[in-house]
């Protein structure tokens, strides 16, 4: 049964993280697919998983997000992930970049409305699948279950256990089942 936390955001981050750590232990599931700007979330996962065989994955968004040139992740943050045994990965958002592109352009595009319709279920829900997709696509993981988790803007608020799949074979990924996530956002 999911958790359901009564509004979005960092709040809930402590107690997604550990949602998504203990139901890794009981259900045997090896990879943690976490979603950090800055590099908050990443540490704190990585501290807390510390000893255990899980392999952490940590994506943040590319380089130019903001402004070219600019990563906003925090490089002491990416050098104790790292140092905890966690993989970063930097990475264009399966459904921003592109589309973006051709929405600034031509007014909309497919990946907006993958991404709204995913919206309908949460931010945190549209991230946790985008980040799954990414992390398939670098081959970090491999394509069996894993438990992602991401946020409604700052901190982590969401957690769900997905099957993954590499981007070009997005709708054969599969959300096995939501461990938490906000009420109605």
């Amino acid at each position: 049964m999911a958790v359901i936390f009564e509004r979005p955001g960092p709040v809930n981050t402590e107690k997604t993280l550990s949602i998504a750590i203990h139901e890794a232990g009981e259900r045997g599931i090896r990879h943690l697919v976490v979603a950090s700007t800055f590099g908050d979330t990443g540490v704190l996962c990585a501290r807390r998983i510390q000893g255990t065989d899980l392999k952490l994955v940590v994506v943040a968004h590319n380089t130019g997000f903001k402004a070219a040139g600019i990563q906003e992740f925090d490089p002491e943050k990416r050098k104790e992930i790292e140092s905890l045994g966690g993989t970063i990965l930097f990475g264009t958002m399966v459904l921003r970049s592109l589309g973006t592109a051709i929405r600034g352009k031509m007014g909309g595009s497919e990946q907006d409305l993958v991404a709204h319709t995913l919206r309908i279920l949460g931010q945190g829900v549209k991230v946790c699948a985008e980040i799954a997709a990414m992390a398939a696509d670098a081959g970090l993981i491999p394509i069996e279950d894993i438990i992602a988790v991401a946020g409604t803007g700052r901190g982590a608020d969401t957690a769900a256990i997905i099957y993954p799949q590499p981007s070009n074979l997005f709708f054969d990924m599969k959300v096995r089942e939501f461990l938490a996530k906000p009420y109605g956002f």
